[in-house]
């Protein structure tokens, strides 16, 4: 029984090691006469020769409305360009306008307040010509009234621009002199009357020492009456003494003057920094 069993295996293993051949051999005659079939019928040169142009896919025209419509390119429009203006004419640092303003200054202006000034007549400069009525644009950058210890107002005016043949230029100035006045750190101050306060304070002691002395000249005149003579002086010298001594007190919490200009009045500009005009 045993010796049936094992011959079985050995046929069955024979049987699928045919089969197994078998179909090795089929697949490989099958790729053979698919790869002879292409060989064959391959022809590379009909590749362009076979494409008929008429078979191409041809698209459709664009609908009117959009044949008119612009590119993006054309829709991305540059913006000009403003050329670069060459200012051949070099006003150097340093150099001075005798000006006028064209309105009042005060210090009630605040801070920002636009000012304007102009020649009077045609200023000669080396290499340019400064014509009459040439504008220039300030404006104060500080301001404040009279404040207490007989301090005055005060006003400080940049100027930036210049207005040459009709064209806006920057520059940088500063005021030199204001009203026949020399300006200092181009701060145009309020009178300061710390001193003419306290020396107005001080009226009310000198007048009645005044008038004491007068009455003791005249009670010593009289021999009735010169013992009564020492004591209006006595009383004008105390009070004179105390309102000196009062007098920088009270003073020191007094104003000072004002900052009024007048159109039309001098001044004199410097530049602090060099400026081209054409």
């Amino acid at each position: 029984m045993a010796k049936y069993k094992f011959l079985l295996k050995i046929l069955i293993v024979t049987l699928f090691l045919l089969i197994s051949y078998t179909s090795h051999a089929l697949a490989f005659d099958l790729d053979e006469t698919v790869d002879d079939d292409i060989r064959k019928n391959y022809d590379s040169s009909k590749l362009v020769k076979d494409t008929n142009s008429d078979e191409l896919e041809v698209l459709p025209d664009l609908p009117e409305n959009l044949k008119n419509e612009p590119s993006i390119k054309s829709e991305s429009k540059k913006t000009p360009v403003k050329p670069l203006t060459i200012r051949n004419v070099k006003i150097s640092k340093g150099t001075s306008f005798d000006v006028v303003n064209t309105g009042k200054i005060s210090d009630w202006q605040t801070k920002g307040t636009v000012v304007k000034f102009k020649t009077n007549s045609i200023i000669h400069k080396k290499g340019y010509t400064i014509p009459a009525s040439t504008v220039f644009i300030g404006e104060i950058v500080e301001s404040h009234q009279p404040q207490i210890s007989c301090n005055g107002g005060l006003v400080a005016i940049k100027i930036n621009t210049i207005i040459y043949n009709g064209e806006s230029i920057p520059l940088k100035a500063y005021i030199t002199r204001a009203n026949d006045k020399i300006i200092f750190f181009n701060d145009i101050k309020g009178e300061r009357r710390y001193l003419k306060t306290m020396w107005k304070k001080g009226n009310w002691g000198r007048s009645i020492l005044n008038r004491m002395l007068t009455l003791t000249v005249n009670l010593g005149g009289k021999g009735s009456t010169i013992l009564l003579a020492p004591f209006p002086f006595a009383y004008g010298t105390l009070c004179f003494g105390l309102n000196t001594l009062v007098s920088p007190v009270t003073a020191f919490f007094s104003k000072g003057g004002h900052v009024t200009i007048n159109s039309g009045s001098k001044f004199r500009i410097k530049l602090t920094d060099d400026a081209y005009v054409n």
